[in-house]
Parts: structure tokens; C-alpha cells; sequence
């Protein structure tokens, strides 16, 4: 298999799950008003973020690979920082 198209095919899972997850943290913080949940959303929401951007930089504005994976990084590190804030707020 093409590992372009291995690629392709991980992204996509990493968005509907990543978009899952997400729009489950949103239902729960609109239940709860927890500002915990609400953290972990945006975080969910920058990491699924990452992966259509990285994405969309590669296969549609043609940018290398390189690029594509290092937009895909940023955007990851940022979710798990929100992420992980989200861990100690009360």
C-alpha cells in the first residue's frame, strides 16, 4: 500500500474520532458547566484541528509532507496543553 494513502487514511480516522470526542466533551461541558470539560474540548478541538490542517496544507495547497506534519505537531502539542491545563483546573 501507497504510504500516502495509509496517511490519508489515518487522518481521516483521526478526524471523525478526534470530531467525536469533541463534540462529546462539548455535550458534557453544556450539561455540566464544568470549565474542565469545556478545557478538554478546545484541546480535542486543536489535536482533530491539527490533522485537517496538516492535511488540507499537503494534499490541497501542495506544501511538502514536511510542512503538513509539522502544522499537524503544532496544533497537536497545543491540544495537549489545553489539555493537560484542563487536568488541574477545578
Amino acid at each position: 500500500m501507497h504510504l500516502e494513502t495509509v496517511i490519508i487514511g489515518v487522518m481521516a480516522a483521526i478526524l471523525v474520532l478526534g470530531g467525536a470526542i469533541t463534540y462529546f466533551a462539548f455535550k458534557a461541558y453544556r450539561r455540566t458547566g464544568d470549565p474542565s470539560l469545556r478545557g478538554l474540548m478546545i484541546g480535542f478541538g486543536f489535536v482533530t484541528l491539527g490533522a485537517l490542517f496538516g492535511g488540507i496544507a499537503h494534499q490541497l495547497l501542495e506544501v511538502g509532507l514536511d510542512v503538513g506534519i509539522a502544522i499537524n505537531a503544532v496544533l497537536t502539542a497545543i491540544g495537549f496543553s489545553v489539555i493537560t491545563y484542563s487536568l488541574f483546573i477545578e
